[in-house]
């Protein structure tokens, strides 16, 4: 058989947009810009600078990890500084928070010691390979066409944040199996034994 003989290759597979609204577990990983700014504490490489307008962001790759949508990727960026003030910083931040919020199986009313230990991260290496649960949605890119993103991390008081995450393999801390954490509650999954570095 020739490889130039294309008759017997498969049909094109659809690549319609993931529906907005849809919930999704995602595996994020960075894709390094090349930018430190050591007084901000990014180091490593992972922040990217846009030389045009100045803003720094992190550009992030979330691939869907089951379902219907399995292996499906879809890209945002995360927002570290702008020029034009800080709402784009804010918003990035709120992001990360509401992300290790959904990692990790912290409520994010829990103030706790142990919350709030799982809401810091010594770099941005943490949040390399993160797995979290998403919603997509959609924004035009620079061609006016959509394309579908994540830009909302669903956290544990979420009603189908239990179902979604349950096949998940836990990241959050637990403190003792007195006290089980909020991935624990919300699936009703023996909570973790031992403690990460963010929750020593």
């Amino acid at each position: 058989m020739s490889y130039f003989d294309f008759n017997d290759a498969n049909e094109q597979s659809s690549f319609d947009l993931i529906p907005k609204g849809t919930l999704v577990r995602v595996r994020m990983t960075i894709r390094p810009g090349g930018f430190d700014d050591a007084s901000q504490g990014w180091t490593g490489g992972y922040a990217t600078r846009n030389d045009n307008t100045g803003s720094v962001y992190l550009n992030c790759e979330f691939v869907v990890m089951e379902g219907e949508y399995a292996r499906r990727k879809l890209w945002s960026l995360i927002g570290l500084y702008s020029p034009k003030g800080p709402e784009w910083a804010n918003m990035g931040r709120a992001f990360v928070k509401a992300i290790l919020n959904s990692a990790r199986g912290v409520h994010p009313g829990d103030a706790s010691p142990q919350a709030q230990n799982a809401r810091r991260i010594a770099g941005f290496a943490d949040l390399d390979g993160i797995e979290f649960l998403g919603k997509v949605d959609w924004e035009k890119d620079q061609n006016g066409q959509d394309k579908a993103v994540i830009k909302q991390a669903i956290q544990p008081d979420h009603k189908e944040y239990a179902a979604l995450m349950g096949n998940a393999r836990p990241s959050a801390p637990a403190p003792s199996a007195t006290t089980p954490n909020a991935y624990a509650q919300a699936t009703g999954r023996a909570p973790v034994t031992g403690r990460p570095s963010w929750a020593q």
